[in-house]
């Protein structure tokens, strides 16, 4: 059985777009990283400072474990594009 797992990040005053760049660029190494399935990113029309990752991944473990494969430097940088914390949890499939 797959995870979902849901990101949510809050850019900044003035990285919105930024940030927007920062979440496509790593769309590609998340979906390289072993046990994803799917990745969509969002961007909210009414607050465009805030977007959502929705991650499909076999396990849990699999999405924790991927993190390692965002360069260190790329990761620095886009903390100071983060307004506050970014936050998520892991969700399983009821129907």
């Amino acid at each position: 059985m797959s995870v979902t797992r849901i990101g949510e990040f809050r850019a900044a005053d003035g990285k919105g777009d930024a940030l927007a760049d920062f979440l496509a660029s790593i769309k590609a190494i998340i979906l390289g990283s072993e046990g994803a399935i799917s990745c969509e990113l969002f961007r909210d029309q009414a607050d465009p400072a805030r977007f959502f990752v929705i991650e499909h991944w076999q396990t849990a473990e699999a999405h924790q474990a991927s993190v390692k494969n965002i360069p260190p430097d790329l990761f620095k940088a886009a903390m100071a594009l983060f307004g506050d914390a970014p936050k998520g949890s892991y969700f399983d499939s009821i129907g």
